[in-house]
């Protein structure tokens, strides 16, 4: 026959199971408030000792960050130059209608497109000499 499997850990139903159920259920009033002052101090005491740490962790990372965010402002903006660029100079000029042109940069224009539409005319065509 098969050997059972051992189970590691309690057996189903062992598990800690909170005596202070049956305890609370049989208290009185007055130790039921009595209880619930004592768990509201022990809480208060755990929760103040720990934003305390927690705010001294805060306080050490503070110095350590702004030394590190000093040193990556610098590594990204060497000469401090920082701003927009300067607005790009028109390369190309519509052959049909020269008060339009276009710098260069994004997509190619709709004019353009649709006067290489159909000819033998390149975007090196609509340069500006």
């Amino acid at each position: 026959m098969a050997e059972k499997v051992k189970r590691r850990g309690r057996p189903p139903g062992s598990k800690n199971k909170k005596s202070i159920g049956k305890s609370v259920a049989t208290m009185d009033v007055a130790q039921l408030r009595a209880h619930i002052e004592d768990l509201q101090n022990t809480l208060s005491k755990k929760v103040s000792a720990q934003r305390a740490y927690f705010e001294d962790q805060l306080s050490q990372l503070g110095g350590y960050v702004s030394k590190k965010a000093t040193a990556v402002v610098k590594a990204v903006t060497p000469n401090g130059r920082s701003g927009k660029r300067a607005k790009a100079k028109p390369k190309y000029q519509s052959k049909k209608n020269k008060s339009v042109k276009w710098s260069g940069r994004g997509m190619t224009p709709v004019w353009m497109r649709e006067e290489m539409k159909g000819t033998k005319l390149t975007k090196e065509s609509f340069l500006i000499k």
